[in-house]
């Protein structure tokens, strides 16, 4: 079985997908059998288990205090705040149950989760920053959400390593930069997207080294260019000041100009830099890593991860890594991490299985909010012996009782945990982000869909009726509720209305950009917008010798092939119906200036 590839039928979209040998491989490295779930449908699984944005006020019941949480006021869950939860004011163990055989194991987990205090947010080590969640090391940071070792950075998601940074998804080593998508190591520079270490610059896509540059594509170490061309500094100055992104009015028409522009210009088939043996997209500095997406650094080995860092020998992670390996099924998982398996929340642990708010802990089954314990199953305290005599008896009770779903799913050990018994709503987690489904297909397709919460204010001010020049805006800006157009629009996560924070005033008047006119979910889904879906298909490159195949773009060299079609193929995240150029990439580097 493990030189031969072989074809299954995902028992949730009942649609075909492929185990190849090296997936076998790790199966058997780990003991775990093969997925029944397809790559997608898996992701989607572990998705709905988690929400990173949609926060709720609720009261914490042992101290009585509102907090800020992501689990919403109406679950049944016993909620703590973060700084209680931490501390050694109550005890995981004394919730701890005896392994019940006649029952299986998925609803044994959901009573234990149902019954032990949870922490009111997914962070850890974070200061300053009570409005976000799944962070870690994070500093005085607002609404910022799925982020690693910031410092006030406001309105992000994704975001490592960066400062003051506002309106950011999936940004790395950045600084004062605002409304930026999957870039690294921007200064100063504004609404860009895939493009890495440049300066004092706006709208660019998939540029490098740039620095004072407006609206320009596919460009490598220039200065002073405006739609790819090259200007002095006098007219350079004059051209941007004429310009003038402190007026939303200009901002909007250059931006609609600027999107057109960019769809004449070669795109890479995948953004993978630096890295071999690799396939999927946004990937950087990584060693024979498929299928995976947003992968920032140090990913060897690995396959189905999305957002991870530093992580080897591992399967099927989403916001995981930090020095971690031999990972699978799990999200927010790792940091000096190893063979966390079916984890959730659950960092700096070794050999744990299915487990939720876990840390410093090893040989963990079915455990929830331990810290620093081991050979712990259901929060009941076992010896080593006694541990490890059970574990395989109650793998063997979940293939021979497995936990079947109101969808006639099957959940035996193996698989992470059914989506309908997570606490939250579909349309509060990231499925509906990534695969976003109105209420009728959430409910259709047997998850669970919770109707946003009534808000409780008065809007003040309409977005439409804001100063139109940054420089008109007057302080008392900051007290308004300003309504957002799209008007609470489910698709988007509409909060209906927000406010505009100090910091967010003084960074847009800095660096004279005018007032954003959505509410900061709605900013999120516009970026969300601009990422490929994390799925790939067979493409050929659209090189067709002199031109482009739909002959937008005239080649600037000639091509190895020559006036032939490129023949070149390979897996991408751009469909063929889609509108813009795909080039392979000895093409595309041929092409880049």
């Amino acid at each position: 079985m493990d030189n031969i590839s072989e074809k299954k039928i995902c028992q949730s979209c009942r649609g075909e997908f492929v185990i190849e040998p090296e997936d076998f491989n790790f199966y058997k490295k780990i003991n775990v059998p093969p997925p029944t779930f397809c790559p997608e449908c898996r992701m989607i699984r572990r998705m709905t288990w988690r929400n990173e944005r949609s926060l709720f006020k609720r009261l914490c019941p042992k101290t009585g205090k509102p907090i800020i949480t992501m689990f919403h006021p109406d679950t049944d869950l016993v909620v703590y705040d973060h700084d209680l939860w931490w501390s050694d004011q109550w005890e995981p163990t004394d919730y701890g149950q005896a392994y019940d055989f006649s029952k299986p194991f998925f609803e044994q987990f959901q009573e234990l989760l149902y019954k032990t205090p949870l922490a009111n947010l997914g962070n850890s080590n974070c200061v300053g920053s009570p409005f976000g969640n799944h962070n870690a090391d994070c500093k005085y940071c607002y609404l910022t959400y799925a982020s690693f070792q910031n410092e006030r950075t406001h309105y992000a998601c994704g975001a490592i390593s960066s400062k003051d940074c506002i309106d950011a998804y999936k940004i790395n080593k950045s600084e004062l930069s605002y409304n930026n998508t999957l870039c690294n190591g921007l200064y100063k520079t504004h609404f860009s997207h895939d493009s890495d270490e440049s300066i004092d610059s706006f709208f660019l896509e998939d540029c490098n080294n740039l620095q004072e540059c407006i609206g320009c594509v596919n460009l490598r170490n220039k200065s002073r260019c405006i739609l790819n061309v090259q200007y002095s500094k006098e007219e350079y100055e004059q051209k941007k000041e004429e310009l003038d992104f402190g007026s939303y009015k200009k901002l909007c028409e250059f931006e609609n100009s600027y999107n057109k522009f960019v769809l004449n210009f070669p795109k890479r088939y995948a953004s993978i830099i630096k890295s071999t043996g690799s396939t999927g997209d946004n990937i950087m500095n990584a060693k024979n890593v498929k299928s995976s997406f947003d992968i920032y650094r140090g990913a060897e080995d690995s396959k189905y991860l999305i957002h991870c860092v530093d992580i080897k020998d591992s399967y099927d992670m989403y916001g995981a890594g930090g020095s971690s390996s031999l990972m699978y099924e799990s999200f927010d998982a790792g940091i000096e991490a190893s063979k966390e398996f079916f984890a959730i929340i659950t960092h700096s642990c070794l050999e744990t299985y299915y487990t939720y708010l876990c840390f410093s802990s090893k040989n963990l089954f079915g455990c929830i909010g331990l810290r620093g314990k081991q050979y712990c199953i259901l929060n009941k305290q076992y010896s080593k012996e006694e541990y490890f005599k059970l574990v395989p008896k109650i793998i063997e009770q979940m293939n021979a009782m497995p936990y079947v779903d109101k969808m006639g799913r099957i959940y035996k050990y193996g698989e992470f945990f059914p989506s309908e018994l997570s606490p939250f709503a579909y349309n509060e987690t990231i499925a509906q982000e990534y695969f976003t489904k109105t209420k009728e297909e959430i409910i259709k397709r047997g998850y669970l869909y919770r109707a946003p919460i009534e808000k409780d204010y008065t809007t003040t001010i309409s977005s439409k009726d804001l100063p139109d020049h940054i420089k008109d805006v007057p302080e008392p800006i900051l007290d308004e509720i300003i309504a957002c157009p799209n008007n609470g629009d489910e698709k988007t996560q509409c909060a209906q209305a927000y406010r505009i924070i100090k910091e967010e005033l003084d960074f847009l008047k800095n660096n004279n950009i005018a007032l954003p006119r959505y509410c900061p979910n709605c900013r999120h889904y516009q970026r969300l917008k601009q990422r490929n879906p994390f799925h790939l298909w067979n493409g050929k490159c659209q090189c067709a010798g002199v031109n482009s195949s739909n002959e937008k773009y005239k080649n600037t060299i000639k091509h190895t092939h020559g006036a032939d079609a490129c023949p070149n193929e390979f897996e991408t995240p751009y469909t063929s119906d889609r509108p813009e150029i795909i080039y392979c990439e000895k093409c595309y580097q041929q092409e880049v200036f």
